[in-house]
């Protein structure tokens, strides 16, 4: 989504150092200047100001504020492991959004849901949003999302977001940074998760490409 200006430099260059870029990716790229940072079944799922439904058996409760919407597509596939690393993904990308949001001030689920490089730009990308007192708002759709697993504890799930109406957003003035639709509003993940010990899909490595041509509308 779309970045507030202070933040463009910076988040290149952390996404050249990480191989992270784009929005909810923890890390920065090539985004225009107001994007911000973000978070996205055949069914759809839908979340915004509720906890997350897998705030349970010791996971963190991840809470979205009223005007910053998720919306995750292609979650179920029939295959119960695919299904997971698609639902902790999903909590990955709200635990980055509502740590830049203040509804999770001290990133528990950032950590929770991260490990390695993507935990290192995750908390670097909240980081540079709080320097630049800056929040999310608007709606983020996470689209086209495929799994292939590897190996009984890794998998690699690829996905497009379509960021056109998710901004960067003032916390002082509230001003909300919008900017006109282009092929830069689409972003491709490629991402890598691994299952740890308590069976959590940790997001681990992850490379955007803005504007890429297979997640066009």
């Amino acid at each position: 989504m779309r970045r507030p200006r202070l933040l463009t430099t910076a988040a290149a260059g952390a996404a050249a150092l990480l191989l992270l870029s784009g929005c909810g990716g923890g890390g920065g790229g090539s985004k225009s200047k107001d994007k911000i940072s973000g978070a996205d079944p055949g069914a759809v799922s839908s979340a915004s100001p509720t906890a997350s439904a897998t705030s349970s058996s010791g996971r963190p409760k991840i809470t979205l504020p009223s005007d910053l919407t998720l919306t995750f597509e292609d979650s179920n596939t029939g295959d119960a492991v695919k299904d997971a690393v698609l639902a902790d993904s999903a909590e990955r990308l709200r635990a980055v959004d509502a740590a830049i949001a203040g509804t999770d001030p001290k990133g528990e689920a950032v950590a929770y849901y991260n490990t390695g490089k993507a935990l290192e730009a995750a908390l670097s990308w909240v980081a540079q949003f709080q320097k630049a007192d800056a929040t999310v708002t608007g709606e983020v759709r996470y689209y086209d999302r495929k799994v292939a697993l590897k190996s009984k504890t890794s998998a690699t799930l690829i996905f497009c977001g379509d960021e056109s109406k998710g901004f960067s957003k003032d916390k002082k003035t509230h001003k909300i940074a919008k900017t006109p639709v282009t092929k830069n509003s689409y972003v491709l993940y490629n991402t890598r998760l691994d299952k740890n010990s308590d069976g959590v899909w940790q997001t681990s490595q992850i490379i955007s490409v803005r504007g890429a041509a297979q997640c066009q509308p």
